[in-house]
């Protein structure tokens, strides 16, 4: 299989910012004057470079708007405000990214402060809660910037450079240079803040939906009236949905049974038959096979959910589609996502998807799979979980370990360091870490929330029941863990302001995966298996296989959108479920058997997160590529280098951090051995 080699991005053409018509970036300043003013500055600093000029004035000229001033205005303001002296330039940089750091560190505060309520277990939620988390408290301070200038500056003396540029200059940029670009990266385009406004408060609702969607377990009855879960069995959907299918594979006597209902539950989430009076809510039965609803044992009228999953979606899409207008390159948030935010184009990805999705290793693990269920594949086995160690425990088992453990949030908390000392990391790395993650009952199934200065803690969410952290919590948890220690690594090790976090979210999401993967070593219990690491190998691989697909989903189901921007919910929803059984019966058929299966539409990042998860894919590939490192370099010592790295571009990051880009060809060979010591 090839490596990836979309980081070239030969799919989609870019043009720099200076290659941008003022018309296209509804500017009033022509090119005429844009000559103008590239050529006084030539003229009066004819030491400074050339091309920066011409890239800094065009720059500035594109975001230049009437309301600014006028065409005089901004040549003067070009010629005020030039920075030819480097040494000017650097102690400039240092001051800007000093305030920045303050006031996007604050931001990031206000709307943690903002969204506690809907995001924390902290009780019934009121109006005035969804009201200040749908408040977007930085959706004007770039207006503000562009109104006192400060913008038109940072454009002029620090450009942007398109991702192509960057991955064009990988090799020989400086980490100052680097820094200075990602600067340029601050203000790359012009959006009004009515409509990021208008976005946040789409998203707070999209979220709030998301965080109390949960299936009442203990209600649900098979056609016997019989109950299969726990009286005070509370699951969110799809994260704890599906953590429950893959406990029961541990279960002999009515695993199945438990898993057959809870996809019963997922297609009706999907198709949007499940009953309203059922969602969030205990008060009464339900068979989601007949879709019978009963209180007090008498069967009662049953309204379907009124495709309120799709209108989140919708709404999202339009919110997003608003703000195309406002990015002449990026004129699609499928390509603001991809080539923009993730700094790889969409049809490259969805390429490398295909590739790995259509490999005779999918044919033969899955084999492997049936042969150690001994029965045919069922749809839900996408999630099947036998190859880790905990497969063969007890989910009783270990909830008993975790709850003692951990009776609420606080004794995680003051855990953390204790955890980061079982992995390696110096007991003063560990302290620091511990003082800088602060862990929180979740609403929801819980996320990890990073700092956005150093003076503030990053947050560890993740759910935590009355009776203590189960494991299903605990393994989120961990998970969550991960991209806390990236977090606090990258912005607090990283040695400019501007370049810190990871490449994209992949990067994040390849060590969440990593720490989560010893979970059970943090619970100090072993694994003697002397085929581990092939069954490592195989869990990363089945993962793979599993989310690519459901990103497959996500990025037609976008694709879609654009091509019907005026659909309801209703046709979205028809869409959707068709994409889902395509995308099925193209790479699931031929594996599991069944044809037509809609289960990959269930996630719920498609409804809070939008086009999210293909970064969870690229995370399993980068999650592989790092393990491999890790076996001969010590952990911790590897951790903490390899998350200073920064933003650089993805590809760029990644032989620095191991030496080789990222590819599918180191997983589907070590499939491959893999599979012939598993036969």
């Amino acid at each position: 299989m090839r490596k990836i080699t979309c980081f070239i991005l030969t799919s989609i053409i870019m043009v720099s910012i200076g290659q941008l018509s003022a018309k296209t970036n509804n500017s009033p300043i022509s090119e005429k004057a844009v000559e103008h003013a590239i050529s006084t500055l030539k003229s009066t600093y004819p030491s400074a470079d050339a091309e920066l000029i011409k890239r800094g004035v065009n720059h500035a000229a594109s975001l230049w708007r009437s309301e600014d001033g006028s065409i005089e205005e901004f040549k003067t303001f070009c010629k005020e405000n030039f920075l030819s002296s480097a040494t000017d330039k650097k102690a400039t940089f240092d001051k800007l990214s000093f305030y920045l750091e303050s006031i996007l560190g604050h931001y990031n505060k206000m709307s943690l402060d903002l969204q506690e309520n809907v995001h924390l277990n902290t009780g019934p939620l009121s109006k005035v809660d969804r009201m200040f988390a749908a408040y977007s408290a930085n959706a004007h301070w770039k207006s503000d910037f562009y109104a006192n200038k400060i913008a038109f500056m940072i454009a002029l003396n620090f450009p942007y450079y398109p991702t192509s540029e960057k991955i064009a200059h990988a090799q020989d940029w400086s980490r100052q240079e680097w820094a200075y670009a990602r600067m340029g990266d601050v203000f790359s385009a012009r959006v009004p803040s009515k409509l990021l406004q208008q976005y946040g408060q789409v998203n707070a609702a999209s979220d709030a939906y998301i965080a109390e969607y949960n299936i009442y377990m203990g209600n649900l009855v098979n056609k016997k009236k019989k109950r299969l879960f726990p009286e005070d069995m509370v699951l969110l959907s799809h994260w704890n949905l599906r953590d429950e299918i893959k406990a029961n594979y541990a279960n002999k006597d009515n695993g199945i049974e438990k898993q057959d209902m809870i996809y019963q539950v997922m297609k009706r989430i999907i198709d949007q038959t499940i009953p309203e009076q059922v969602i969030n809510s205990g008060n009464a039965d339900w068979n989601p096979y007949a879709n019978e609803v009963f209180e007090n044992g008498k069967k009662v009228a049953a309204k379907d959910e009124p495709n309120t999953r799709y209108a989140q979606i919708v709404n999202a899409f339009n919110a997003l589609k608003a703000i195309d207008a406002y990015h002449p390159v990026m004129d699609t948030y499928i390509k603001r996502k991809f080539s923009g935010e993730m700094q790889i184009p969409q049809p490259e990805v969805e390429q490398l998807f295909h590739e790995f999705l259509s490999s005779p290793q999918v044919k033969k693990v899955g084999s492997i799979i049936k042969k150690r269920l001994g029965r045919n594949l069922k749809p839900y086995d996408i999630w099947y979980d036998g190859f880790k160690a905990r497969s063969s425990i007890s989910e009783d088992k270990l909830n008993q370990i975790t709850q003692k453990k951990y009776p609420d949030a606080k004794a995680m908390e003051a855990d953390l360091a204790n955890m980061l000392l079982t992995l390696g990391f110096t007991k003063e790395k560990a302290d620091f870490l511990q003082s800088k993650i602060s862990v929180d009952a979740a609403r929801g199934s819980g996320h990890a929330w990073g700092a956005g200065m150093k003076s503030e803690n990053a947050h560890l969410r993740t759910r935590v029941p009355e009776s203590g952290m189960n494991y299903k919590g605990y393994n989120i948890a961990v998970h969550e863990f991960g991209h806390n220690v990236e977090q606090t690594i990258s912005l607090h090790d990283v040695d400019y302001y501007l370049m810190n976090g990871v490449p994209n979210t992949a990067h994040t999401e390849a060590l969440a995966f990593v720490f989560q993967e010893r979970d059970l070593f943090l619970l100090h219990m072993k694994d003697d298996n002397p085929d581990k690491e092939y069954l490592k190998t195989l869990d990363i691989f089945w993962s793979l296989y599993e989310i690519m697909g459901v990103s497959m989903v996500d990025m037609k189901m976008w694709k879609w959108m654009y091509a019907n921007p005026d659909c309801t919910p209703a046709e979205l929803k028809v869409a959707v479920m068709d994409i889902a059984k395509d995308v099925w019966n193209t790479y699931y058929a031929p594996v599991f058997g069944s044809k037509d299966e809609p289960i990959l539409a269930i996630y719920s990042h498609m409804v809070s997160y939008p086009l999210y998860l293909s970064a969870y894919s690229f995370g399993h590939l980068i999650h592989f590529q790092l393990e491999e490192h890790f076996k001969n370099h010590h952990f911790a010592t590897e951790v903490e280098r390899i998350f200073a790295l920064g933003q650089l571009t993805p590809n760029k990051w990644m032989v620095e951090a191991v030496g080789t880009p990222i590819s599918n060809d180191p997983i589907l060979k070590a499939a491959d051995i893999a599979i012939e010591k598993m036969k």
